[in-house]
């Protein structure tokens, strides 16, 4: 029912087996990544391994290209297993050298975790609209009045609205005020509460170049770009990157996409991208899923060839428009009534999975249902152990010793007639 991974047809990608059985339960990646998907479970099931066997599935079969904004660091490079004894697994550029891409937001932190060829990524004041201050305006403490007063001197000044705000006296705003009809309190609360955003170690007043152009290179090349966050990982600093340059890489992504329906040419094609980010809940509850690009994603879906991989161990936390549209969910064990009730939104036949879920052990077992799969099924999910890595990663020739390197050498020439 569930096909092989080697089916010369379809993308399949074992991700794990029956509870009962030893045979592969397969995902169809190409219906996996035409929509947007979900992995869902309390802290401490393994929704972080559960991510990175999809990741490296996708990646090995070519089904899209990857921009994944890397809270924790734990998809670029090594990550810890949780366990009794101290152990750390792969990250995806161990895996696949060549195809993986690292960006750091703290340099210095990815330096003293021992990442090599890791590409600096700053992002300017002049890149920050209005509405990405709204979805931090939580985080900012920021008053309605404020983004009004925002939103006046954003048609002023322009994409320099906030280093011109920055570098305003108290009478130069006493007098924009009076011009504009803008109100000073609010304006000079905007101005306090937006000092932070200097303290942010990859903000700059300007950039030298456009990195957000850089990583549109790396993905339109079919490279997957990791975007680690190091210690700058609070809540404010995440949300304000990753919904900055997801905005920019949408927009590059609808210009594409309306270039690609003109000529109809399939080198006009932009590539499936599949966007992953974590603490999702914060990115797309009902207050602010107007507001972020994310919304716009989960609700248009494929017309742009950009989908989402929501990672978020309170499901409930997500609106339940963005929640019906999500195709395929991939859900660890959940106990609390409201996150169980959000996973089956839109599910027919959801009473009877209910039990199932709340019966999953706490580690490597999971329930997917929806698009990508023919039927709700639980799984033993596959290890991310070595067997693994030999199985999906590409080969690391410089680890391995000269006789193996030679007897590889002499298989390569003998296939080719030499």
């Amino acid at each position: 029912v569930f096909g092989w991974e080697d089916d010369p047809h379809r993308r399949n990608f074992a991700i794990g087996q029956p509870l009962d059985m030893d045979v592969p339960i397969c995902i169809d990646l190409d219906r996996f990544v035409e929509r947007s998907n979900g992995v869902f479970g309390k802290s401490g099931t393994g929704k972080s391994f559960l991510t990175r066997l999809l990741l490296c599935g996708i990646i090995r079969k070519q089904a899209a290209v990857n921009l994944i904004f890397d809270m924790h660091s734990e998809y670029g490079w090594e990550a810890v297993r949780e366990g009794k004894q101290f152990s750390t697994v792969k990250g995806l550029r161990q895996l696949f050298p060549s195809q993986v891409q690292i960006y750091t937001l703290d340099p210095s932190s990815t330096k003293r975790r021992g990442v090599r060829d890791a590409q600096e990524l700053y992002l300017s004041y002049d890149q920050i609209d209005v509405e990405d201050i709204m979805l931090v305006r939580d985080e900012l403490n920021l008053s309605e009045a404020s983004l009004e007063n925002a939103i006046i001197l954003r048609n002023e000044f322009g994409d320099a609205w906030i280093s011109q705000l920055l570098s305003m006296t108290n009478e130069e705003i006493q007098m924009f005020c009076e011009e504009k009809r803008g109100n000073k309190s609010s304006i000079m609360a905007l101005q306090r509460k937006l000092n932070r955003l200097g303290e942010l170690k990859y903000m700059r007043p300007v950039c030298p170049r456009n990195y957000i152009s850089q990583i549109l290179e790396s993905l339109a090349a079919g490279k997957h770009v990791v975007i680690e966050f190091g210690s700058q990982s609070n809540m404010l600093s995440y949300m304000l990157a990753t919904n900055l340059i997801s905005r920019r890489i949408h927009q590059h992504y609808v210009l594409k996409a309306e270039q690609f329906l003109q000529t109809k040419n399939p080198s006009d094609r932009p590539r499936q991208l599949v966007i992953t980010i974590e603490e999702a809940h914060r990115f797309l509850d009902s207050a602010t899923v107007r507001q972020t690009i994310f919304g716009t994603i989960a609700r248009e879906m494929r017309k742009y060839f950009v989908t989402l991989l929501v990672v978020d161990q309170r499901p409930s936390g997500i609106d339940n428009e963005v929640m019906s549209q999500v195709g395929t969910r991939i859900t660890a064990l959940l106990n609390d009534e409201k996150d169980i009730d959000a996973i089956f939104t839109g599910v027919s036949g959801g009473q009877s999975l209910r039990s199932v879920l709340a019966k999953l052990d706490s580690k490597q077992q999971a329930l997917i249902l929806g698009h990508a799969v023919p039927m709700p099924v639980v799984v033993r999910t596959r290890p991310y152990d070595e067997t693994f890595y030999t199985e999906i990663g590409d080969v690391a020739w410089e680890e391995k010793s000269d006789a193996e390197v030679f007897a590889a050498a002499e298989l390569a020439k003998m296939d080719l007639g030499f």
